[in-house]
């Protein structure tokens, strides 16, 4: 475990509504359904409004700030049982477009919560309602697709945890909620992107939180066993997660279990995470009681976000880890898998290409609502960038891939930066780092550092799914396509 301090080694979119008279029309990829809830299937009810709501993340003494949020709650979070099917009503109470993503789920492509692409844009006062085959136990979250630097970075998300009846009983569980927030000192939004945060690595903010607040303490029994979920739902902030005081095993990562992997035992004794990751940790508390501290160690000065402090005891004490059932997946066949590449790069305005969909494509003359369009390109994928400025129509896939067909890609990373890469509808397998610096296991979304080539490998499933780099800005500048699966 980790000891001592800073000095020691570190643990938009997409709119709809202009064309076509506000009608995503139905193409070859909306054929079949990629995830269809059985039809008796549980079903749960709920509705969740979009809107304004005051909260002190200066401190208590300092001014409110007016962030955005769920039903008026701040990390709106639920819980659902593995097996259910999920009736998400979205109510969007903004002065703007907006959508739900419902982040790492496999489901329908129709509810994927792409404007353009999926479905229209939400207009202010717009219903739209999503349908999930919650199939997959774990930790996953929901965010607007469209402007999300603008409305994800002032707050709206929400959380979903699928919980598993088969799961060992933990001794506590605490969710996790980290965010930066880009506050002058009145409390009020300072830009939350500028050019040159967005061409390099972010637009950070300086007010860093835990579930809103700057630090939390927490109460576990000692010699306890302790779930962690720990989601990093910042625009920007890659983080190294690590332990002090505890022993930790890693359980999770994106929701989907593997088998346990000692902290210590990783490069630095950290788990380094980029925005839209979550892991779930187990924590042994010490026997004898104290405290076990969480950290992120990239910065040179430690943000410390959360204290475990030891109160009671465990009942019956455990030798951890606490390991989750195996996940539950398609599994891609490596050897008959069809094989892909996309490299990461830079790029700029004037090396964009002009390419378009073909005529005949349902959604050849479909306009992205300019709302979800950025201003400036800065990245691309291959050589392609998703539409900036006044360049408003969808592109052609990046690839087209066979419904049910296992896919092996390639993802390398030709610039200076980090990029969290995430592919929806999808949960894949990551295969191998060229780096070898990363264990197998399954995701959503897997960092891509400067330099590396990272394998990952799934089963596609049918539908027009977007890939792109879950840091904000950068997806808003280019660096997003999309993949036809029919």
């Amino acid at each position: 475990m980790k000891t001592g301090g800073a000095g020691l080694s570190r643990r938009a979119f997409l709119g709809a509504g202009a064309a076509l008279g506000g009608l995503v029309l139905p193409g070859p990829s909306r054929i079949g359904l990629a995830r269809a809830a059985a039809p008796f299937a549980p079903t749960r009810t709920v509705t969740l409004t979009a809107g304004e709501m005051e909260l002190k993340l200066l401190g208590p003494d300092g001014p409110a700030t007016r962030i955005l949020a769920y039903d008026g709650v701040p990390f709106q979070t639920l819980r659902v049982p593995r097996g259910t099917r999920l009736k998400a009503e979205f109510v969007n109470g903004l002065h703007e477009g907006s959508t739900l993503h419902f982040h790492g789920i496999r489901m329908p492509n129709e509810f994927d919560g792409v404007p353009t692409l999926t479905q229209p844009l939400v207009q202010p006062g717009g219903r739209f309602t999503y349908l999930l085959p919650l199939d997959d136990p774990g930790t996953f979250f929901f965010h607007p697709h469209c402007d999300e630097t603008g409305q994800a970075g002032k707050g709206l998300a929400g959380v979903l945890l699928v919980e598993d009846p088969r799961d060992p009983a933990f001794d506590a569980e605490h969710v996790l909620c980290l965010k930066d927030w880009r506050l002058a000192p009145d409390g009020s939004f300072l830009p939350l992107s500028e050019p040159e945060g967005a061409s390099r690595a972010g637009t950070f903010g300086a007010t860093r939180t835990v579930n809103g607040a700057a630090s939390l303490d927490l109460k576990a029994p000692a010699g306890g066993h302790v779930r962690l979920r720990i989601l990093n739902l910042d625009s920007t902030r890659i983080m190294d997660i690590g332990v002090e005081g505890g022993e930790a095993w890693l359980i999770a990562v994106d929701g989907h279990a593997l088998k346990p992997v000692r902290l210590d035992d990783l490069p630095d004794g950290i788990w380094r995470m980029g925005p839209a990751q979550r892991i779930d940790l187990d924590i042994r508390m010490p026997a004898e009681g104290g405290a076990v501290t969480l950290g992120d160690y990239r910065a040179s000065e430690v943000y410390r976000f959360a204290t475990l402090r030891a109160e009671g005891r465990a009942a019956k004490p455990r030798k951890g880890p606490l390991a989750l059932p195996g996940p539950e997946l398609p599994r891609p066949d490596m050897k008959k898998a069809a094989r892909f590449s996309f490299t990461l790069q830079q790029a700029t305005d004037a090396a964009v290409k002009n390419l378009a969909l073909p005529a005949d494509d349902p959604l050849a003359k479909a306009l992205i609502d300019s709302l979800c369009v950025g201003s400036t390109t800065y990245w691309g994928i291959d050589a392609e960038s998703w539409p900036t400025g006044s360049r408003r129509n969808l592109p052609p896939p990046l690839a087209r891939m066979e419904t049910g067909r296992s896919c092996r890609v390639e993802i390398k990373n030709e610039t200076r930066f980090p990029h969290p890469v995430h592919l929806h509808g999808h949960v894949f397998e990551v295969v191998k780092s060229s780096l070898d610096r990363l264990p197998r296991h399954f995701a959503d979304t897997v960092l891509v550092q400067p330099g590396e080539a990272v394998e990952i490998a799934f089963v596609a499933a049918p539908g027009d799914w977007v890939f792109h780099c879950h840091i904000l800005e950068h997806m808003e500048t280019g660096m997003m396509g999309w993949f036809r699966i029919v």
